[in-house]
């Protein structure tokens, strides 16, 4: 599974735990920050060895590897051969489509995206900063 994880909140612990109990062992690919401003139109609030080093630290996390910058590289799917690749519920990747490039370099892995399992507006980073900014700097 990956994601940005750039302030870890409640809807990442239920989101690694779900996608833990999808599988024996959970490896979280934490997105370059190249792809953080790529994608979020902003720099990551901390960087890629910081998000990765708190991600080691939860219990339901066994490895943590820090993406390439861009796109999923089929290269490091390949190397990390999982069964199962977890989505978040608010990833912009279609599961179909994922599938569909990862069979094209040769891997099988099956796609599948988690639920919400929390208040999707409180546990959001972006609503997180939010929250900070109408808070603390008005």
């Amino acid at each position: 599974m990956g994601g940005v994880f750039d302030i870890l909140h409640v809807g990442h612990v239920h989101f690694l735990k779900m996608a833990k109990e999808l599988g024996d062992e959970l490896v979280v690919i934490v997105a370059h920050d190249e792809t953080v401003k790529r994608r979020k139109g902003r720099p990551p609030i901390n960087p890629a060895e910081d998000r990765a080093e708190l991600l080691r630290a939860i219990r339901y996390v066994d490895d943590v590897v820090i993406g390439e910058p861009g796109e999923i590289s089929p290269d490091l799917i390949k190397k990390l051969d999982p069964d199962i690749i977890a989505l978040g519920p608010d990833q912009e990747f279609s599961c179909e489509e994922l599938k569909k490039r990862l069979r094209e370099h040769g891997i099988k892995a099956e796609v599948v995206r988690l639920p919400y399992l929390y208040k999707h507006d409180r546990a959001k980073t972006s609503k997180i900063i939010e929250r900070i900014i109408e808070t603390f700097c008005e």
